[in-house]
């Protein structure tokens, strides 16, 4: 007999909390095979994270823990986004470039966006982690993404994060795209680095992205 949606979303999201990486890709096997909304995978999947994101807080899990959640979180997308290339036909909403600034190697957070971001219909392109203020330009130049997301959790890096957002408003090309920092931030974070909009929460993230596309 079958296990119906709900025992399959309780058993993901304690999966993924758990970081139990074989055991949460075999459940988003089944339940694409059940034909559930790859959104409800997503959905089970952050709530999952934020149980990871308390277990940090509370030293049940240390830095490995969080780097493991996001190499779960990267094999789910890889799953879940030709699903949705095929359910949006190859149309974008828009493109958000995102990375991990300079000093930092976490990207839990990230990852995490960039699975919301692709399953609401956005294109992504992830730099990674510890990305210089250079690189982001670089890329931002060729691409000229319609968002520009930058995370961090460590304190230390927010200087490098300051820089990032500085080096990017001094380009003529580049100044008007918006910059979203996520992470470890809050409002004193973002006007100290002078990002135009800061989020902890990564749903809330997408919404932000899907307000500056016309």
């Amino acid at each position: 007999m079958s296990e119906n949606k709900s025992d399959l979303s309780s058993e993901l999201i304690r999966s993924v909390a758990d970081l139990q990486d074989q055991e949460v890709i075999r459940l988003v096997r089944q339940r694409i095979a059940q034909g559930d909304d790859p959104m409800n995978i997503v959905e089970d999947c952050r709530q999952g994270m934020v149980q990871v994101g308390k277990r940090y807080e509370e030293r049940q899990y240390y830095l490995a823990g969080l780097i493991l959640a996001g190499e779960i979180l990267r094999e789910v997308m890889d799953i879940l986004q030709p699903l949705n290339e095929k359910k949006y036909y190859g149309k974008s909403l828009g493109l958000v470039l995102l990375g991990t600034v300079e000093g930092d190697i976490h990207d839990a957070g990230k990852d995490l966006l960039q699975i919301l971001l692709t399953v609401h219909g956005f294109s992504v392109h992830a730099l990674g982690v510890d990305v210089p203020p250079t690189e982001f330009v670089e890329k931002a130049r060729e691409l000229k993404p319609d968002v520009i997301g930058l995370s961090c959790l460590i304190i230390s890096a927010y200087t490098s994060m300051r820089e990032t957002v500085a080096q990017l408003q001094a380009d003529p090309a580049l100044k008007t795209i918006p910059v979203m920092i996520g992470g470890q931030v809050n409002q004193e974070v973002c006007q100290f680095v002078g990002a135009n909009y800061w989020s902890m929460d990564a749903m809330d993230g997408v919404r932000f992205c899907q307000s500056r596309i016309p």
